[in-house]
């Protein structure tokens, strides 16, 4: 056998990949179903650092933009995310300390609100590799997903985790086998599982307040006819404007009115990107609810650094 070819064969399979749409971006990361809005204004611009092993994955992610995700790792495995930098993000409405990293069972949705020039370490493993090896992970892989989200961490064992994952993405191809790769992350995620702590605080109003957001946004799911005020929330959620008001700023760190409005936006742009031929501008916009064309396209504009009918044209073509 050839060099080259052994090479090939115990090479691990390594990508970059860049992005220059929010949503287009989550679909980069290979095994994960997402969907991301973006919540800040400005072009965007997005980067994935990744290496798939046989039953492994570890990558860095940069979006340079705030954002909501809908996330869900491949099936039958584990990941556990690492912030970059102590920059605050959100995981179904939770907020993750300076000294905590998430996790998440693979196959189920969660959610995460991050902030701009954003960094994260991903480290996935299935199911059949952590029972192999031993790993003390069984309640994090069957407990219940909204559980066991979050996991303090000593900051000394944070920070060589995060220094082995950027030196193995920093690693020439043809400098390490995949057996190496994945001996160095095993030392990695049994490090974690020696020193995690859950953190399970919930406050007493969580669950309501979580309840009524995910409401609103199961309704703009189905919708035919999106609301567009604050009173047609209200009437959904079944609460006060109070009530909503601190529901969408504990749970997402905006207010509701902010989410709608960015929510119509990006369901736009969606649409925009995958329009079919005869698709107007104008079409998209008022089936979202945006009657007013001039102050849609200079919001539009705003969030996303183009205008609307550029983001049409390109796509179109």
């Amino acid at each position: 056998m050839s060099l080259d070819r052994q090479v090939a064969q115990n090479a691990p399979r390594r990508c970059i990949w860049e992005a220059w749409d929010a949503n287009e971006h989550a679909h980069n990361l290979t095994g994960w179903s997402q969907e991301y809005d973006q919540f800040s204004k400005g072009a965007f611009y997005g980067r994935i650092d990744e290496v798939r092993l046989t039953e492994m994955q570890v990558f860095k992610e940069y979006t340079s933009n705030a954002l909501g995700q809908q996330c869900n790792v491949w099936p039958e495995s584990l990941w556990i995310g690492i912030p970059v930098d102590a920059q605050g993000c959100r995981i179904n409405g939770h907020r993750v300390g300076a000294h905590e990293v998430m996790c998440q069972p693979g196959g189920h949705d969660f959610e995460l609100v991050t902030p701009d020039r954003f960094g994260i370490y991903g480290l996935v493993v299935s199911r059949q590799w952590l029972t192999r090896s031993g790993a003390a992970a069984d309640d994090l892989l069957t407990s219940a997903p909204d559980r066991l989200m979050r996991l303090q961490l000593p900051e000394h064992t944070r920070q060589a985790t995060g220094f082995l994952i950027e030196r193995l993405l920093g690693t020439q191809n043809d400098q390490l086998s995949v057996k190496v790769h994945q001996d160095i992350l095993s030392l990695a995620l049994g490090e974690i599982l020696r020193e995690e702590t859950p953190n399970t605080d919930e406050s007493p109003s969580y669950a309501h307040r979580k309840q009524v957001v995910d409401r609103i946004k199961a309704h703009l799911d189905t919708c035919q006819s999106p609301p567009v005020a604050l009173s047609e929330l209200c009437e959904i959620a079944h609460v006060s404007q109070r009530t909503l008001q601190y529901s969408f700023t504990s749970i997402l760190g905006i207010s509701p009115i902010q989410f709608l409005r960015l929510t119509r936006l990006n369901r736009v742009r969606r649409r925009l990107r995958t329009a079919q031929a005869g698709t107007t501008v104008s079409q998209v916009a008022a089936d979202w609810g945006f009657y007013h064309l001039g102050q849609f396209a200079q919001d539009y504009r705003q969030l996303f650094g183009e205008a609307p009918s550029v983001t049409l044209s390109r796509h179109a073509a």
